[in-house]
């Protein structure tokens, strides 16, 4: 396993490449800085040739929203959350909050039905999962955040754990893979986090990993520094060791702590829980454990 963490456009710079290698990360994962203007196939490309590996994406029509923040951590941490479903619905030009035609009417966008968006999603990899695996490149899908079967009036895609195996069937490839949010599959309603981590990292499927902890379900939870939620991230990375997951981890985000530098300190946290762990699970002594229980059972 290796250790990562994510940056948008403005920590792009060397100050926050420092900070990750002096954290311990080996790897960063960049947020695309260019929503509306891609050429995926292009990109893809150029990925394979630059050899990064893998290109995470979501496929969502109301994406990311409903979201409160407050100072739900341990010790009044600043952290977020959400405390029910968000209905309204999206308006005519905009996509992931984000608005994309300036210049749409008034109104609002139709819904569409939950097979509609699949047919979409279908069409999507049959066009560029040929392209994926002659670049070399692998396509990483997020599940749905918040994981709700429908939101503002739209369809969602992959909101329970068993849902991801539709997706990898969809179009079987290597270059079909999933990007695994352990938060995000930890607040689903049905399925047990667990077993999802063990069924998909033992077919290989795990491209990376977000890994950050949860208080509830959606659509009401709080999230939580990596040691007080309600997964148990030790058992979490010993299933990806035991299935010899190669991919990187990443902390999607963390609480902010109270200090001058609340997104770094919360994040070194995270990290350094993370180092922690993958360092005891490869100890000798560990390893010697596992084996003693093994042979007593």
């Amino acid at each position: 396993m290796k250790l990562g963490v994510g940056l948008y456009r403005h920590m792009l710079t060397r100050e926050y490449y420092a900070f990750a290698r002096q954290a311990g990360c080996t790897h960063v994962v960049i947020h695309l800085v260019d929503y509306f203007n891609e050429n995926v196939k292009t990109i893809v490309r150029r990925m394979g040739e630059a050899g990064i590996p893998v290109l995470g994406y979501n496929f969502s029509l109301a994406g990311v929203c409903g979201r409160v923040s407050g100072p739900f951590g341990r010790g009044g941490a600043l952290s977020v959350g959400m405390d029910g479903p968000v209905e309204a619905p999206l308006p005519n030009g905009v996509v992931w909050n984000m608005i994309y035609d300036r210049n749409a009417p008034p109104g609002t966008l139709p819904s569409i039905s939950r097979e509609e968006l699949w047919r979409r999603l279908q069409r999507f990899l049959e066009e560029i999962i040929p392209v994926a695996e002659q670049a070399g490149v692998q396509l990483a899908a997020h599940p749905d955040d918040p994981p709700l079967p429908i939101l503002r009036q739209q369809p969602r895609l992959v909101y329970q754990p068993y849902i991801y195996q539709r997706l990898i069937d969809l179009v079987p490839s290597k270059s079909n893979a999933l990007e695994f949010c352990v938060g995000t599959v930890a607040e689903m309603t049905e399925g047990n986090i667990y077993e999802a981590i063990e069924q998909y990292s033992r077919q290989g499927k795990i491209a990376y990993i977000h890994l950050r902890n949860v208080i509830g379900k959606a659509p009401h939870y709080r999230e939580t520094f990596i040691d007080e939620g309600d997964v148990d991230m030790i058992r979490v990375l010993s299933i990806l060791k035991r299935n010899a997951f190669k991919g990187v981890i990443i902390p999607d985000h963390t609480p902010q702590m109270s200090c001058a530098a609340p997104w770094h300190a919360g994040m070194t946290h995270t990290l350094g829980f993370v180092l922690a762990v993958l360092a005891m699970l490869e100890s000798p002594s560990t390893q010697q454990d596992e084996r003693e229980v093994r042979a007593d059972s």
